[in-house]
């Protein structure tokens, strides 16, 4: 007999990047007594990892729980990147409704539209919350009809269109329901969940049925999936069985070892759970997201839909440069392959390969953030290796033809950046599909491009806008191949041998480009140390000191004036690297270098081309 939660509400928060996901949650957690009065509370408290924090981005989809007038919230706080975009696909499933969170100023972009699609497509309730509204350029009331607008693009039902609609500022801690209202706390936004989101139903007593759609991983008790419950009820020590819609083969008998439930930041065990609970369960080994723990009397599998393919690879590759194993602690083929895959063990929109050589592996994922995101973690845990530049994958159809992963790109830009950047983009195949005024003098493109031809473009933008730029990407689908494109306009300065750096040669280098090393650092030939204006690489000797003289005065060096050298972020120097360069990385350094460090070798190589 089906029956009905009351008790429990289950919901998923939904918005576009810096939109303030996690800000809000950090509000519905503090107004809901999670903390004491006095607790010292971190801000953006979901966003565990060290990178989150740094970046204020979340990458893991997260769970928590709150309690309300003796009613249990569950919360699921999902990322806003389009690179993380498998994150936010299956979370959903674990809930009946969603609040979409849309910032008063900008109003919905790219995200919003991808998120609130997969939102409407499992038909769940809606709750549009428009946060920020004490912004200055704040514009609640437009926002409202844009937000209108955009369901019925995406042709949303009558009842989806009725949704209500709350304002908030999660930054100073309250909701309303109406813009005259008095602001307060966040209770209007708690009762509009309450009143407005369906409660769980399902049968306690049939056999048990429970979608696992988050994978974590704890080096104590392995992996552990999460899910909410749809039929039954899970005890502990239960005989199960896991069952896979993608995988109708799929059949292995397994026992529960401790099921946990949400209790605001915290996982607390119990030792049985039913209907509309979302609940942890750890003790069962190769346990993946899109499986179904069912009873084995009726093993019936829940369906579920595929997580979107990679998009993007790159080559990670043992360190084998003459300056390799001096700064990471894990330096083999052993350490980097047990790594990746246990990576494989949390992030399911990523695929790892082994290649033709031991010691390098194939590391696919959905865009240049999501892989640099592991490259940046595995750097701070020690490890040390190289990776090859961003390529993407093609695919082939029916004809033999290649295709190739397109994006569609948003562009907000001052009207005098336009000229330059429909120039740019246009170099890199992309057509210009719309250009329309935005708000604040801004105008708004629209490009169809390859994702080729966005690598390595985000910093150079970023440079012709004068940093007052905005793109948003968003996958588009596989279109026809577009044709051979260059990626860089500029050449390398390589190091002519290898050494430590000297005042006199980096001030003799200079004025061939700009440099990446500075005095004293150490250098190896074959190494880039910096940017060529002209297309061609040249090599330069930064290890020359000046030949002594019986005239040469002892102050005559200090008058070499070196100009600072161009400090390289992570992603920078993945946007920078071209085909036949890798990236060294170690816990201490990046550094550029060719693939093929003897000159003569390099020369021939390129002859051959």
């Amino acid at each position: 007999m089906k029956m009905k939660r009351e008790d429990v509400r289950n919901i998923a928060i939904i918005a576009h990047v810096d939109h303030g996901k996690t800000t809000l949650v950090d509000e519905l957690l503090k107004q809901s007594g999670v903390f004491r009065a006095n607790q010292e509370v971190a801000e953006r408290v979901m966003d565990s990892g060290d990178i989150e924090r740094e970046r204020g981005i979340t990458i893991l989809s997260k769970n928590t729980a709150v309690f309300y007038k003796d009613k249990k919230i569950n919360i699921i706080d999902t990322p806003g990147h389009a690179d993380f975009g498998g994150e936010v696909e299956r979370v959903l499933k674990m809930v009946n409704g969603v609040v979409l969170v849309v910032d008063a100023y900008e109003g919905p972009m790219p995200q919003t539209k991808f998120v609130l699609q997969k939102a409407l497509d499992l038909d769940l309730s809606v709750i549009v919350c428009i946060n920020k509204i004490d912004r200055p350029e704040a514009r609640a009331i437009e926002v409202i009809d844009e937000v209108l607008e955009l369901f019925m693009d995406l042709d949303a039902s009558d009842e989806q269109l009725d949704c209500p609609f709350v304002f908030a500022s999660a930054k100073a801690g309250f909701a309303k329901k109406e813009m005259d209202d008095p602001e307060v706390d966040m209770s209007p936004l708690f009762e509009t969940i309450i009143d407005y989101i369906p409660v769980p139903e399902g049968d306690p007593e049939a056999d048990i049925q429970m979608l696992i759609s988050t994978i974590d991983y704890n080096d104590y008790v392995g992996r552990i999936g999460i899910g909410k419950i749809e039929n039954g009820t899970v005890r502990v020590n239960q005989e199960c069985v896991i069952v896979n819609h993608h995988d109708p083969d799929k059949l292995r008998r397994v026992k529960i070892g401790k099921l946990y439930q949400f209790d605001g930041l915290n996982r607390v065990e119990v030792s049985e759970a039913t209907v509309g609970d979302i609940v942890a369960v750890s003790g069962i080994t190769e346990l993946h997201i899109g499986d179904t723990l069912c009873s084995p009397e009726r093993p019936e599998s829940i369906p579920f839909q595929k997580i979107s393919e990679p998009t993007i690879a790159m080559n990670f590759m043992v360190n084998d440069s003459p300056l390799a194993g001096q700064e990471g602690k894990f330096v083999t083929s052993r350490h980097i392959r047990e790594r990746l895959f246990k990576e494989l063990n949390t992030d399911v929109s990523l695929r790892v390969e082994e290649t033709d050589s031991p010691d390098c592996f194939k590391v696919s994922g959905r865009g240049e953030l999501h892989l640099s995101v592991l490259i940046e973690n595995m750097r701070r845990e020690g490890f040390e290796f190289a990776v090859s530049k961003a390529e993407v994958l093609y695919k082939y159809n029916e004809r033999n033809q290649r295709l190739e992963p397109m994006e569609i790109a948003y562009i907000d830009v001052p009207e005098e950046f336009t000229g330059a950047i429909i120039q740019k983009l246009t170099s890199r195949k992309g057509e210009l599909q719309g250009m329309s005024p935005s708000n604040g003098g801004y105008t708004r493109l629209e490009f169809s491009i390859p994702s080729r031809g966005l690598i390595g473009y985000r910093g150079e933008f970023m440079t012709d806008t004068k940093g007052n730029g905005i793109m948003n990407t968003i996958f588009d689908g596989y279109g026809a191949y577009k044709g051979d494109l260059s990626y860089r306009k500029t050449g390398s300065l390589i190091a002519y041998e290898s050494g430590e750096t000297i005042t006199y040669g980096l001030f003799n280098a200079q004025e061939r480009g700009s440099l990446f090393v500075g005095p004293g650092e150490k250098v190896y030939a074959g190494m880039v140390i910096g940017q060529n204006p002209r297309t061609e690489d040249i090599e330069v000797n930064v290890c020359k000191t000046k030949k002594l003289t019986n005239t040469r005065s002892s102050s005559a060096d200090e008058a070499l004036k070196l100009v600072p050298k161009k400090l390289m972020s992570l992603e920078q120097c993945l946007e920078f690297i071209d085909t036949d360069e890798l990236l060294e990385v170690t816990p201490e350094n990046l550094r550029i270098r060719k693939k093929i460090l003897d000159p003569t070798m390099r020369k021939r190589a390129a002859m051959k081309k």
